[in-house]
């Protein structure tokens, strides 16, 4: 009886490490894989060439939508399954700002970190991203919108090539550092407005940071895409139906 409930348990804990495998959006190396795969390697003309099918929207952010089929779902079943989805997938308890079932609307917030880290000539940069990703849901269909308006930046005034040239001191700031450290005073936070920074504006003292950042940001916008549809259509690990 032992050895039975021990078998269980050690199924059990395997079956939870599956879901939660499978409920990540996609880890940063990942991501970049992804985005190299998709848009090649050369992140300057892979963001020029990539500026030349986006669009900004009114509040000059940067906005993906789409509409998902679900035939012969209804919003019931597709928001159960939704909400399964963001759940299991946004560990952030505040992540989920609004869930809401009679609307048929739920809406994410989750901070993405270091989906690029790049060494300039001075500075060294981590930059981050809090995307609003929005569902709506109706009778055999839902509208994924993906706003990003900011990238969130760390920057390291100790961490640059000419730096790292010159200084005796091999000891630099940590750019992985928690948000409300203000311990090291070689680090500092700013928010660049992905309207002002490149493509969108060609004359950019950080233009390779911004293009890496923009791919990174686009790419991820198509991973999310990618697993609202998953969830749509088969849902987290392939076997929420009523057939039980």
């Amino acid at each position: 009886m032992r050895l039975i409930t021990r078998i269980w348990m050690f199924a059990a804990i395997l079956f939870v490490g599956i879901i939660s495998a499978q409920a990540q959006v996609m880890k940063a190396a990942d991501l970049e894989k992804y985005a190299k795969q998709r848009y090649g390697d050369k992140w300057l003309d892979a963001a020029m060439n990539l500026s030349k099918s986006l669009q900004l929207d009114k509040n000059e952010s940067l906005t993906y939508q789409e509409v998902i089929e679900a035939p012969g779902k209804t919003k019931q079943q597709l928001y159960v399954a939704l909400n399964y989805w963001a759940t299991a997938t946004f560990k952030d308890q505040q992540a989920i700002t609004l869930n809401d079932k009679e609307a048929g609307c739920i809406i994410v917030s989750s901070h993405i970190k270091n989906i690029v880290e790049h060494m300039g000539t001075i500075n060294k940069y981590s930059v981050s991203i809090t995307p609003i990703i929005r569902l709506d849901i109706k009778d055999g269909k839902v509208r994924v919108t993906y706003t990003v308006q900011t990238y969130d930046i760390l920057a390291d005034i100790s961490g640059g090539w000419l730096s790292l040239a010159t200084s005796d001191d091999k000891t630099f700031g940590d750019s992985k550092r928690k948000s409300e450290d203000k311990t090291n005073a070689n680090l500092y936070d700013e928010q660049w407005e992905i309207a002002r920074h490149y493509p969108f504006v060609e004359k950019d003292p950080q233009k390779r940071t911004c293009a890496k950042a923009l791919v990174m940001t686009h790419a991820f916008s198509n991973a999310i895409i990618d697993k609202v549809g998953e969830a749509i259509k088969h849902g987290i690990v392939g076997n929420e139906d009523d057939d039980w």
